[in-house]
C-alpha cells in the first residue's frame, strides 16, 4: 500500500514537472528521441539485413550439398590456389555416378550459369543463362506464372526451349504473350515454354530467377563449353539423414569415381550453406557492434541533456524539497520522485523515437518491395530498456543531491 502510494505520488510529481516546464521537457525529449532513434535504427537495419540474407541462403537448401571445383570461403584456408585451378569441373558423368551410388540423397541435379545477351525482335537484355538437368524442380522451389516448366524428358534432351524470369519477360515482351514465342541467345533460337512467378531481388547474388533464363543443360552445352562455365552438382539429402553423413558418402563416391589415392587431397569441394551461415554470425556481430558504438554516442548526448535538466529542476524545487522534508518525507521518497521524473522523460523520448522508426519501416517496406525491413518486438523492448537505463543513470546523481538536502537549508534557500 505504501509502495503504491509512493509510486502514485512520484508519477504525479513527474507529470506536474513536465507540464510546468514544456520547453525544458521538449528539449529533453528531443535529445533522447534522437539517441533512441539512432541506436535502434542501427539494430533494425542490421537485423533486417541479416534476416534477408539468411532467408536467401535458406533458399539454397539447408540440407543440400554443392559439389563444385572451388570451395566457399577458401581465403580462410592455407592452400595453394593453383591446386584449385587444376581441379576438374563437375560433369554430367559425376552426376550420373552420384545418382547411381548414393543411398542418402533425395534428388540431385547439375546447374551451370553464364551471362549472355537475349533478344526478341528489337528488344534485348543481358541475362543470367542457367542450364539445369532433371531434378532441378525438386531441389529449387519456384512457381510458374504462365506456361509450364520442362518435363524430365525435356531436361534430359538438348531441345532449344526456355523458361524466362518475370523481369526478363517484361523487358522483352511487354504486353505481348511470351509463351510460344521464339527468342535468340547467342544466335540460337529458343522457344519460350513458361514464365517464372516474380520472386524479387535476392540478397544472394544470382539466386533470384527474375533475371534468369533457364534452359536444359543439353541446350546450354551447345552455347557454352561446360568446362569453362564452372558447373555445380546440387545434392539434396533425405530429410531424416544428418548432413555430415551425406557429406561423407559423397566424398567417398567422388574419390572412388575420380580414382584418388588415399593419401591425395580431394579434387573437388563439398560446399554447404552452413559454411556461409557461420561466417555471417561474426560479420553481423561486428557490424552491429560498430553501429552500436556509433549510435551510443548519440544517446549519451541525450542522457547528459536529461542529467543537466534534472540538476536545474532540483535547484528550482529546493524550497519544495525542504517543505517535504520538514513534513517528514524520507530521503528515499525524494530520491524516488526525481528518479521517476528522469525515467519518465527518458521513456517518453524513447517511445517517440520508436514511433518514428516504426513509421519509417512502414514507408520503406512499401518502397522496397524486394527487401523486408521491420521493427521487431525485440528491438522495441531493447529501446525501452535502454531508455529506462539512461533515465536512471541520468537522474541518479541529481536525485541523490535532492534527497541529501538539509530541510532548513532547503527552505531558506532561494529557488
Amino acid at each position: 500500500m505504501i509502495l503504491l502510494r509512493l509510486t502514485s505520488e512520484s508519477v504525479g510529481f513527474a507529470l506536474w514537472s513536465i507540464r510546468a516546464n514544456k520547453l525544458r521537457t521538449f528539449l529533453s525529449l528531443f535529445g533522447i528521441t534522437i539517441g533512441i532513434f539512432a541506436i535502434i535504427s542501427v539494430f533494425t537495419v542490421v537485423d533486417s539485413l541479416e534476416r534477408n540474407v539468411r532467408n536467401s541462403l535458406n533458399s539454397l537448401g539447408s540440407n543440400s550439398i554443392y559439389i563444385q571445383k572451388w570451395p566457399w570461403g577458401m581465403g580462410a584456408e592455407v592452400y595453394p590456389w593453383w591446386k584449385y585451378m587444376n581441379r576438374p569441373v563437375p560433369s554430367l558423368r559425376d552426376l550420373d555416378e552420384v545418382r547411381a551410388r548414393s543411398l542418402l540423397m533425395e534428388a540431385a541435379c547439375l546447374e551451370v550459369a553464364v551471362y549472355r545477351q537475349v533478344e526478341f525482335q528489337s528488344n534485348s537484355a543481358r541475362i543470367m543463362l542457367t542450364g539445369v538437368s532433371s531434378d532441378y524442380d525438386r531441389i529449387r522451389t519456384f512457381d510458374i506464372e504462365r506456361g509450364r516448366f520442362f518435363t524430365p524428358l525435356e531436361l534430359g534432351s538438348a531441345r532449344s526451349i526456355a523458361v524466362l524470369g518475370n523481369k526478363i519477360a517484361d523487358e522483352l515482351f511487354g504486353r505481348t504473350e511470351p509463351v510460344g514465342r521464339t527468342i535468340k541467345i547467342g544466335g540460337h533460337k529458343f522457344t519460350v515454354m513458361g514464365i517464372f512467378s516474380k520472386e524479387g531481388t535476392s540478397v544472394v547474388a544470382n539466386e533470384s530467377l527474375d533475371e534468369q533464363v533457364v534452359v536444359p543443360v543439353g541446350a546450354f552445352s551447345q552455347l557454352v563449353n561446360l568446362r569453362w562455365a564452372s558447373p555445380s552438382i546440387i545434392v539434396q539429402g533425405r530429410p531424416d539423414i544428418p548432413l555430415p553423413e551425406l557429406v561423407d558418402e559423397l566424398r567417398g563416391i567422388m574419390r572412388s569415381f575420380h580414382r584418388i589415392h588415399p593419401a591425395d587431397d580431394d579434387d573437388f569441394s563439398l560446399n554447404q550453406v552452413s559454411m556461409l551461415q557461420s561466417s555471417l554470425d561474426s560479420i553481423f556481430t561486428t557490424i552491429a557492434l560498430a553501429g552500436g558504438i556509433i549510435a551510443f554516442f548519440s544517446i549519451l548526448v541525450g542522457g547528459f541533456g536529461i542529467a543537466n535538466i534534472m540538476f536545474v529542476s532540483v535547484k528550482e524545487r529546493t524550497g519544495q524539497i525542504g517543505i517535504q522534508k520538514a513534513l517528514g518525507a524520507k530521503r528515499h521518497i525524494i530520491l524516488t520522485q526525481f528518479l521517476f521524473e528522469s525515467v519518465l522523460l527518458s521513456v517518453l523520448g524513447g517511445i517517440i523515437g520508436l514511433i518514428v522508426i516504426f513509421l519509417l519501416t512502414v514507408l520503406l517496406g512499401h518502397a522496397l518491395d524486394d527487401f523486408e525491413i521491420t521493427l521487431s518486438a525485440g528491438n522495441i523492448v531493447r529501446g525501452l530498456l535502454i531508455s529506462i537505463t539512461i533515465g536512471v543513470a541520468s537522474g541518479l546523481l541529481p536525485a541523490q543531491r535532492a534527497s541529501r538536502l538539509s530541510p532548513l537549508a532547503a527552505i531558506n534557500s532561494t529557488p
